[in-house]
């Protein structure tokens, strides 16, 4: 029999073990989150930089092709003059010439004398008959190789001021040029320690040694762009964090048996309920406006289910739903919020057929086969035209691609709009969107927030909406909350939508349907000024 004294030594030690692990497991996690949230941001900079570059490359082609156009004698004053009058108007170049066989024959920097003996071999051939010089001795900097672009005979120095302003995006980069002939990759820039062929996939990123790395390839051109930061500066940046959730663990540590015990019940009672809710028709569905941005009226709505717990705690959609999905019944949720919102809202869009119901769904409904058959025997009851009903895709489900794009064809081919929601939270949709022949997307809501705050998110936003413009497709908005990110977003080209705390909450169909008797009253009135 333990005396007093050994038992409070063993609860001291179990304490002192469960402190550690808890320390332990949470040093270990925030250490990630912090080393995530890095990636994420060298991501960005990945696609400002590819901006960047595919800015030079036009331009580059645009000069070359005016220099290989001169009429004036090869090499001669006239011509030279001719040529420095094209670096003058252009953005990017310090220097241009002729070139024969890898030997300058003449440059509007160097002129006609005392040029370089040397034959220079070209490090990358393009595509369109281009060819890259990465290291031409008379314009080497001590930063970094300096880059030359050659078509035909005429030749192109980039500035290296260019490598400063790229810098300003991210000083750690290198630039990747694939081969056209030898498929081989040539890095303009600093070296690292990185193989090839992980620099040429074209969604890349992990650890090499002590860096952490993030390669992206632009689509059209054989361009790769990677940033990297040393994991030991990423960490220490984020050393108070990670010091202060340690902590945090390590004092809730000695709890973490119980809280796992206790978190694992409420998981398997929380799916017996939800069940149970679901065969009760308990949960509700809640309606957000959607609004035209110029004209402030009512143009849709998005269907947002809610579930409160037997307990009476509100679960969030992204609990619950998830919830079902891994246990494999978010159909039945899937099917609940169809129903629902034919119910409150098929009156609606029988007599209005410009407004629009926006149904979310999972990647298991996508791959599903009774998803599409439970549609349209639902839609065929409301005796509503598929055309009201616009499909809300997350862009992670399109990960699962073969099946995000049959069926998408399948409910377009039916009439159904289909809409990418949270778009630019990941890449996948970056790659696919063409392929997947999406009607909308939606701006994921943390874009809309970090408008006027300086954060760095915002500089994404122009190459976002730059897709939606160059795929034709529409734009929804999520989250916006002030006028100032109505503004922003109100001078886009085409027809913008948004949806936020500003035009409206979630709010039950017949709270809804006042808000459309509401705007409809005021649309006349203001017609008939």
């Amino acid at each position: 029999m333990r005396t007093p004294n050994q038992r409070v030594l063993l609860s001291l030690v179990a304490t002192l073990i469960a402190a550690v692990c808890g320390m332990l497991v949470t040093f270990l996690l925030e250490t990630g989150t912090v080393l995530k949230s890095a990636e994420q941001r060298l991501g960005q900079d990945d696609v400002q930089l590819l901006v960047e570059t595919g800015s030079i490359l036009n331009e580059s082609h645009t000069v070359l092709a005016a220099m290989n156009a001169s009429r004036d004698p090869f090499c001669s004053d006239s011509e030279l003059a001719y040529f420095r009058k094209l670096i003058f108007n252009s953005a990017y170049f310090r220097d241009a010439g002729r070139i024969r066989d890898g030997k300058i024959e003449c440059s509007t920097v160097l002129g006609r004398e005392n040029l370089p003996g040397t034959q220079f071999k070209a490090a990358v051939s393009m595509p369109e008959g281009s060819s890259f010089y990465k290291d031409i001795s008379p314009y080497r900097t001590r930063e970094e190789n300096t880059w030359g672009q050659q078509t035909g005979d005429s030749y192109l120095v980039l500035d290296p001021g260019e490598f400063k302003r790229m810098d300003s995006i991210n000083a750690n980069r290198l630039v990747t040029i694939i081969d056209a002939i030898s498929h081989k990759p040539s890095h303009l820039g600093r070296s690292l320690p990185l193989a090839d062929g992980a620099i040429t996939d074209r969604n890349w990123q992990g650890k090499a040694g002590n860096l952490l790395l993030v390669t992206r390839c632009a689509t059209r051109r054989p361009v790769c762009m990677t940033t990297y930061a040393t994991i030991p500066s990423i960490l220490y940046g984020g050393r108070g964090k990670i010091i202060g959730y340690t902590f945090i663990g390590g004092a809730l540590g000695a709890l973490f048996g119980l809280v796992f015990s206790l978190l694992h019940g409420r998981n398997r009672s929380m799916a017996q309920q939800l069940r149970r809710a679901i065969a009760r028709d308990e949960l509700r569905v809640n309606y957000q406006p959607i609004v035209n941005l110029a004209s402030r009226r009512i143009v849709g709505a998005e269907a947002l289910v809610a579930w409160t717990d037997e307990e009476g705690f509100k679960i969030g959609p992204d609990v619950f739903v998830k919830l079902a999905e891994e246990r494999g019944f978010v159909g039945s949720i899937t099917e609940l919020v169809v129903r629902h919102t034919l119910q409150d809202f098929g009156e609606t869009l029988r007599k209005r057929e410009q407004f629009r119901l926006s149904i979310n769904v999972t990647a298991s409904d996508l791959a599903d086969p009774k998803f599409l058959p439970m549609l349209a025997s639902a839609v065929k009851k409301a005796e509503v035209s598929p055309r009201s009903l616009a499909i809300e895709i997350t862009e992670s489900s399109t990960a699962r691609y073969r099946v995000a794009m049959e069926t998408i064809l399948l409910l377009r081919q039916q009439g159904y709009s289909v809409h990418i929601d949270d778009f630019g939270t990941g890449y996948s949709s970056l790659a696919y969107l063409h392929d997947l022949s999406v009607d909308a997307i939606k701006i994921d809501r943390a874009f809309t927030q970090a408008i006027g705050t300086g954060s760095a998110m915002v500089s994404i936003l122009p190459q976002l909406v730059g897709i939606t413009e160059a795929l034709h497709l529409e734009m929804i908005v999520e989250g916006v909350e002030t006028e100032e990110q109505a503004r922003y977003f109100a001078n886009a080209a085409g027809e913008t939508l948004a949806q936020g705390w500003l035009f409206g909450r979630p709010v039950p169909a017949a709270e809804f349907h006042r808000l459309l008797a509401e705007d409809k009253k005021a649309q006349a009135q203001a017609a008939a000024v």
